[in-house]
């Protein structure tokens, strides 16, 4: 087993890569496939890192910055339309999206920082450069303090009574009660809960994995937000699962999250 920070994110889209547009209610659903690669969720991720690493300011602007780098690095990462268009204009505003884009790339907030207060202003301020409309903010934040939570000691109890009382989920289903009903869905709203509740189900970050991509939805950026809180919850997580997503990362990518796991993750 391996301690993992941003790695539990990671492996969560590299698992769910093959997954997104041809969804699985199988649990058993295959762990390694040779198709499996690192996806925008991931790209985007390393950049939230990239800039907690390197801006002592947090500084907006500099993030914006950050992730074009990183985004115009990896062009073919499978961005949505909105997104693409800023990645590519270098002095778009924010586009008022609620969609899961500001939660899949939110985890370094979740691990870097000391405190709640912290960890939520630095998720808002990740997810406001492109997401700005309040359930985007909301889905960043939701997922960033289940990291947190979860990294210092909250029981699962604590981080669905902290998630259901500040940003209004519902988690009170099962993933069973979920997975017959549900399908592909990229707002925060449709997406965030159900990717904690598949934590919440786990015993494991494997099963976490399997709970999530599972539900047959958007099978990456839920294994992401979902892996996540895992790697937090339990503080580790299998050594082929690590190995394998870790093996699909460029050198560029490799040298940011290792840096990040270093010092604030091991």
């Amino acid at each position: 087993m391996k301690k993992a920070g941003i790695m539990g994110a990671i492996a969560g889209d590299v698992t769910g890569s093959v997954y997104e547009f041809n969804p699985t209610k199988n649990y058993g659903f295959e762990l390694f496939d040779s198709a499996m690669r690192h996806t925008d969720d991931t790209v985007m991720t390393v950049a939230v890192a990239d800039w907690i690493l390197h801006d002592r300011a947090l500084s907006p602007d500099t993030l914006a910055s950050v992730m074009r780098k990183w985004g115009r690095r990896y062009p073919w990462a499978g961005y949505g339309g909105m997104f693409m268009r800023w990645l590519i204009s270098d002095d778009a505003g924010p586009y008022n999206s609620w969609g899961n884009g500001s939660a899949m790339r939110v985890s370094p907030a979740g691990f870097a920082f000391g405190s709640l207060e912290e960890t939520l202003e630095a998720a808002g301020i990740s997810a406001a450069v492109t997401h700005n409309h309040p359930e985007g903010i909301k889905g960043a934040q939701a997922t960033a303090a289940a990291i947190y939570l979860a990294r210092t000691g909250g029981t699962k109890d604590d981080i669905r009574e902290y998630v259901t009382g500040t940003f209004g989920y519902d988690l009170g289903r099962t993933c069973a009660d979920i997975r017959d009903g549900y399908s592909f869905e990229v707002s925060c709203r449709g997406s965030v809960p159900q990717s904690i509740t598949a934590f919440l189900d786990s015993s494991d970050y494997e099963s976490a994995l399997r709970e999530s991509i599972s539900l047959g939805g958007d099978a990456d950026t839920m294994g992401a937000i979902t892996g996540a809180i895992a790697a937090a919850y339990y503080g580790e997580m299998p050594d082929g699962i690590y190995d394998f997503a870790f093996s699909k990362l460029p050198d560029d990518m490799k040298a940011v999250v290792g840096e990040f796991e270093e010092r604030y993750c091991l």
